[in-house]
């Protein structure tokens, strides 16, 4: 898959495109990019996507403002795993905000990426003031030969698959209901960088892993499987959140402990599959009570996979 900033088709070649925030890549998003795929397979054409760095609602400061499922790196990712050819990465700012809808179709849809078939979802909205709409998508298709095709809401057991609805799973710890939405375990994916060593010094030693710049869709202890340093997952108990006991700051981190792993992991990228939630963070009386802890969370997590042995996967 190819990258690239802005709305500039390369090399001034039409394509199949589809616009959205595609948050965590749910099976509604992903039903999207596979009916994306096909037809662009059957114009012969790039199947591109145009998607927006910051979430609008972000930029706005908006108090409703979403966590992020994906970061911009882990939603790339998914992109190529899903059939895009091109990913088109708008950085949502004051002036790109300020295109009115027959601006957004003439500078973006016709002049920018030439598209010859535009795929949205059912509620997609764009312009100032989200007054452009699909009926005013279909009369520029018209005008400017390009087609024009909604794809309806998709349901999983009677529930519309939204970003929202995998937010309000994962917020209330209900992993299996969010990877029913998702298609698979939810995951964060992350790059391992040196923390305080603290791990270490009692005794189980972590991963530490930055969230940079977000606040997770989810908190707390839990089993894990961790992927990128081996061809099989390791498996593991992870804690996100702030660390209360031995730290005072509002920045979220995830670190996971390898059950059964040993090893040199500084630098290397890693995607974190979340199974099943142990306990919510909290703060220890001191730190032999949270040693005390880890010990029992590591039993739990060994039980726990004791438990669903077919888990672990390739």
């Amino acid at each position: 898959m190819r990258f690239f900033r802005g709305f500039h088709a390369p090399a001034g070649q039409p394509c199949v495109l589809t616009i959205g925030n595609f948050d965590g890549l749910h099976l509604g998003h992903q039903a999207l990019l596979r009916l994306l795929a096909d037809r662009a397979g059957t114009l012969e054409l790039p199947a591109s996507v145009l998607t927006f760095e910051p979430h609008p609602r972000e930029f706005f400061s908006l108090p409703d403002a979403p966590t992020r499922l994906t970061s911009l790196r882990e939603k790339l990712l998914l992109f190529g795993d899903n059939g895009v050819n091109h990913a088109h990465v708008q950085r949502f700012d004051a002036r790109f905000s300020g295109l009115g809808a027959e601006e957004f179709i003439q500078s973006v849809l016709v002049r920018g990426l030439k598209v010859r078939h535009l795929l949205i979802g059912d509620d997609f909205r764009f312009g100032t003031l989200r007054n452009g709409n699909f009926a005013m998508l279909q009369a520029a298709g018209l005008a400017h030969g390009f087609g024009v095709e909604a794809m309806p809401t998709l349901s999983v057991a009677g529930e519309r698959a939204s970003s929202s609805a995998v937010r309000k799973a994962l917020e209330a710890g209900d992993l299996a209901h969010a990877a029913r939405l998702l298609g698979r375990h939810y995951s964060i994916a992350g790059q391992v960088t040196h923390g305080n060593r603290l791990g270490r010094e009692i005794g189980f030693p972590t991963l530490n892993i930055p969230l940079p710049h977000r606040r997770p869709a989810l908190s707390g202890v839990f089993t894990v499987e961790v992927e990128g340093l081996n061809e099989q997952r390791i498996q593991g108990v992870a804690n996100v959140g702030i660390r209360p006991t031995v730290a005072n700051a509002s920045q979220y981190r995830l670190e996971v402990h390898l059950l059964d792993w040993s090893g040199k992991c500084y630098g290397a990228h890693l995607r974190i599959h979340f199974l099943h939630k142990l306990r919510d963070e909290c703060r220890f009386p001191s730190l032999d009570a949270l040693k005390a802890q880890i010990g029992l969370d590591t039993q739990a997590a060994r039980g726990w996979f004791s438990q669903h042995p077919n888990t672990l996967r390739n």
